[in-house]
């Protein structure tokens, strides 16, 4: 956790971007897998950590905008609890460790929400991911679930993209750790991806890297001989030479700052020239894309000016025809526009042409590595 006065000076900046109302923070809830005491490991909503910190279950939050003050909700352990857990910090306790001085109970977080829904004010909250929260927020507002996500504050996603998408340099610290841990993990994979070694060995390895020298995995780690499946989480097959193994792994620290990186290696350490063709025309890409980040440049440009070298690069190594500047021009990024600030999903038929220009140079890349020329 960090200090409390920098989850103050959040939730200040938070406030003036809305407003009017009150703003509604939901935390996560424990997730069961067979029984209610046997859960799966415990994630906080990020956006709940950003602004209150608090990495347990069951809690909630509230800033109430025009009155100027922030509200912790959460139910008092019981000996119950105590016995499961040890000894644990009251609400009171929570509430100073990140600057709150208004704690009470979750049943008097729905008074409070529903006396501000009856008295017609604002009640801010973002797309709700989990089913448990849906309903949550549907019994508190007083609104149909299956209307609950179109009733999300955009004024909110806004804010929140506004301010968390510029890091502290708390935050960069820990994404720093999270990378260093990443490159062990990365390291390790490349050293042991020789043939006859299964998948499953490498990925099992890694992960446990993870887990001792930070936290988690930020993701399930995605370790394939098959990279032409975008999102292939099966770890069954055995290593052969003149294959590519893809790794994309990464880790979360205790804070929930993660790495994300992804490799692409040749099993035995030596590519054969088509294969490291290929290889550089993906690094190409990547060294362009960092010269050219710098204050003022949107995202998408960035974006688009690697897909701009990967076509040029793909056509240069005889793997694709056509106009450079019309392949691109098809290529829609997927996930947040900065020019709006909010999360933006393609069309079918959009996302449908990213697919299978992504699959084409996989494709190809896969095929090359199969017939090892």
């Amino acid at each position: 956790m960090f200090s409390a006065n920098l989850y103050v000076e959040r939730r200040s900046r938070l406030r003036r971007e809305i407003p009017s109302g009150i703003v509604l923070f939901l935390g996560n809830n424990d997730v069961s897998f067979n029984y209610p005491a046997n859960t799966y490991s415990f994630r906080q909503d990020s956006s709940f950590l950003y602004f209150f910190g608090i990495d347990h279950p069951d809690y909630a939050a509230v800033l109430d905008i025009d009155n100027g003050k922030d509200y912790l909700f959460g139910n008092e352990v019981d000996i119950d609890d105590i016995i499961w857990m040890g000894q644990q910090p009251t609400m009171k306790e929570q509430g100073n460790l990140v600057g709150v001085e208004n704690t009470a109970s979750l049943k008097d977080l729905t008074s409070m929400v529903i006396d501000a829904v009856a008295a017609g004010r604002d009640v801010h909250f973002l797309p709700p991911y989990r089913g448990e929260t849906i309903i949550w927020l549907s019994d508190l507002l007083g609104i149909p679930h299956l209307k609950v996500k179109a009733a999300a504050s955009e004024h909110l996603i806004k804010a929140i993209v506004k301010l968390r998408m510029v890091k502290g340099d708390e935050e960069i610290r820990e994404i720093e750790k999270m990378v260093n841990v990443a490159y062990l993990m990365h390291t390790t994979a490349m050293k042991m991806a020789q043939p006859g070694i299964v998948e499953q060995e490498i990925a099992g390895t890694i992960e446990g890297i993870a887990l001792a020298h930070a936290g988690p995995v930020s993701f399930p780690v995605i370790l394939t001989v098959n990279g032409q499946t975008l999102h292939n989480h099966y770890h069954g097959n055995t290593l052969e030479t003149g294959r590519m193994l893809v790794i994309d792994a990464g880790c979360e620290s205790g804070l929930h700052y993660a790495s994300d990186i992804t490799r692409t290696v040749p099993v035995g350490g030596k590519f054969s020239q088509k294969q490291k063709e290929i290889y550089e025309v993906v690094l190409n890409a990547n060294l362009a894309a960092t010269a050219a980040v710098k204050p003022g440049v949107a995202f998408r440009e960035i974006h688009l000016l690697a897909a701009a070298e990967i076509v040029k690069g793909l056509k240069a190594a005889g793997i694709m025809k056509g106009d450079v500047a019309e392949a691109v021009a098809r290529v829609r990024p997927i996930g947040v526009d900065v020019s709006s600030g909010v999360e933006q999903s393609p069309g079918r038929k959009d996302h449908r042409k990213v697919a299978d220009f992504v699959r084409a140079a996989r494709v190809a890349a896969q095929a090359l590595s199969q017939t090892g020329s």
